[in-house]
């Protein structure tokens, strides 16, 4: 199946087109910018560049994948609403894939523990824990918005297991995490990668365009302080 693949969930955002086929998967092309410009300027751009430069349309594409959440509100906003565009214009199926699941699979091929960590702020982390070796990555735990005091204590009972953090709290959480025992992810396989997007959409029921949402696990900045103006 010929899978376009989207990630927009946090400050790097790219694009992959990639062949998933049970025997053997192809990664065919991916583009990848990690600067300060809105993923509304150069999310679509890439695409269109990327499909160009390997002489494939995107009416061949039979699948579209994005990374639905969690991360930034603007971002998966952006994504999810291009895929959902590209879904209603090609007339093909999309899938929403978890941006801490996707992340996991930067690790496969490591031993180990993959801690994904996106910086969610107000001290928290997205994050989730994931078992990685030579097969897909294995959950450990859902995906939840969790404390770094609150994640030591959890990470303490792999205390035996090599504990890898990957995702763009990565750096933050290596930090915090004083008191237990981890490494960081190279930096060439730390942040979001659409082709892993591609690769763990199998995982996921396929869906319509009218039908895909994002996932968020905290409520957006503005309704919190909202809320918080109300009860007080």
């Amino acid at each position: 199946m010929l899978i376009l693949g989207l990630d927009a969930s946090a400050i790097a955002g790219s694009c992959a087109l990639c062949e998933v086929r049970e025997e053997k998967s192809v990664i065919i092309a991916e583009s990848f910018v990690n600067t300060k410009q809105t993923h509304s300027q150069t999310l679509l751009p890439m695409v269109e560049a990327m499909m160009k430069s390997v002489g494939i349309d995107l009416k061949q594409v039979e699948l579209a994948a994005v990374t639905a959440g969690p991360g930034s509100f603007t971002g998966i906003r952006i994504g999810v609403a291009a895929v959902k565009g590209l879904s209603y214009a090609l007339d093909i199926p999309c899938v929403g894939v978890s941006t801490l699941h996707a992340l996991a699979y930067n690790l496969v091929g490591f031993d180990g523990i993959a801690c994904v960590v996106m910086d969610a702020r107000c001290n928290q982390f997205y994050n989730a824990l994931f078992s990685v070796g030579k097969g897909i990555p294995e959950r450990l735990t859902p995906d939840r918005a969790i404390s770094a005091d609150d994640l030591a204590a959890e990470l303490a009972q792999y205390v035996d297991k090599r504990i890898i953090l990957v995702g763009d709290g990565a750096e933050l959480a290596f930090k915090l995490l004083k008191d237990v025992k981890t490494e960081l992810a190279p930096l060439a396989v730390r942040f979001q990668k659409a082709e892993n997007v591609c690769l763990a959409s199998a995982e996921y029921e396929q869906t319509s365009a009218r039908e895909l949402l994002p996932i968020y696990l905290r409520l957006p900045q503005a309704e919190r302080e909202r809320l918080a103006k109300l009860n007080t």
